[in-house]
């Protein structure tokens, strides 16, 4: 009786094998195709964003001396306007500003097509690296509480306002949805031509580093992190 051959041939074997490295393939241009579209998706978003709050503000940026970031940012350059050192209420100057900036930065955002794709704005303080033992001990730990303040402070002004009163219900939801104050001490503080000291290695310009900035972050900006986690 003839031995049975349990063995597969080498022919098997290979389609076996190229059957496997074709699901493989077809499952990572899946994924790869995935990715791409997550990746645009997110450039899409902030790139009009970016465009629409460039063109709605291209008569005041400078006159307030305001730039607009690729990263959704508003910056206010001008140090008069900001905050003195050591201290958290705003200047007639800037309230001046914020009168005329906040209702229409909202009034945008809140009626614009891509509103569902915002996840918060957030309203960050900032300080120069001064200390502050009357407030605490640790350097920075008294200028997070004071930049916190100086964040408050403009959210409070906001909220003060005739415009945001005029808001509707729905509108007034979902700005409060997506509204932060952030005092982000002098963790951020920025040298003499506007560039932050972490990574130019300069001395800080405090008088430019005591600020308030107003950053979008959008649903897109969760969605990559989520990205990059999956794929480390």
């Amino acid at each position: 009786m003839a031995k049975q051959n349990v063995w597969l041939s080498v022919s098997d074997l290979m389609t076996g094998l190229m059957i496997i490295f074709l699901f493989i393939s077809i499952a990572y241009i899946s994924k790869v195709q995935d990715n791409q579209e997550v990746l645009s998706d997110y450039v899409e978003t902030k790139t009009k964003l970016h465009d629409k709050l460039v063109d709605k503000f291209k008569s005041d940026t400078i006159k307030w001396q305001m730039s607009i970031g690729r990263d959704l940012s508003m910056k206010f350059k001008n140090p008069t306007v900001l905050f003195e050192s050591g201290k958290a209420e705003l200047t007639p100057d800037f309230k001046s500003i914020l009168d005329q900036f906040l209702p229409k930065y909202f009034s945008i955002l809140v009626n614009d097509s891509l509103r569902d794709q915002i996840e918060e704005v957030r309203i960050e303080g900032h300080t120069d690296i001064v200390p502050y033992p009357q407030l605490d001990p640790d350097p920075y730990i008294a200028n997070a509480i004071l930049s916190q303040q100086r964040a408050l402070n403009v959210l409070r002004y906001f909220r003060q306002m005739p415009a945001y009163k005029s808001f509707s219900q729905e509108d007034k939801k979902r700005i409060e949805f997506w509204l932060t104050a952030n005092g982000l001490s002098y963790g951020k503080s920025l040298d003499s031509q506007g560039r932050f000291t972490f990574e130019s290695n300069k001395e800080p310009n405090f008088a430019m580093s005591r600020r308030v900035e107003f950053r979008i972050i959008t649903r897109g900006d969760q969605v990559l992190e989520n990205f990059v986690n999956k794929n480390k």
